[in-house]
């Protein structure tokens, strides 16, 4: 339902937090301990020299970001019901296999990023 079409809440907190919807969350996901790390290591090194890039891969990242929300919209799923429905079994099992790796290594570096901030704080060697 289009958003100025949606009953308002009487609320305003309510109504405020209601249409935050997923893209809080999506922004919120890439700011974990394994990113900060390596956004503070990349500016240590570089300073603002590749700050330039923005400009190409922000508009790239709201079209994915756009086309994702879209097809949500048109399907009533996410991307990976959308996937299911167009791809074979064989490739979402690897999709998800792959995905499954790929979470598991960024939960290894946020943890190394948290212990490498507490023995930076506590004096404590993180190994």
């Amino acid at each position: 339902m289009p958003e100025d079409l949606a009953p308002r809440s009487k609320n305003p907190v309510k109504w405020f937090f209601s249409n935050l919807g997923p893209g809080l969350i999506s922004g919120a996901a890439d700011d974990d301990p394994s990113g900060i790390a390596t956004y503070s290591s990349a500016g240590a090194l570089l300073g603002t020299a590749q700050l330039w890039t923005a400009l190409i891969t922000w508009p790239l990242m709201a079209s994915v970001q756009m086309m994702c929300a879209r097809i949500g919209m048109v399907t009533g799923s996410g991307l990976a019901g959308a996937f299911h429905h167009k791809l074979p079994k064989f490739l979402i099992i690897v999709f998800a296999t792959a995905l499954l790796i790929a979470n598991t290594i960024n939960i290894g570096a946020d943890l190394t990023g948290m212990a490498d901030a507490a023995q930076m704080l506590s004096g404590f060697n993180s190994h």
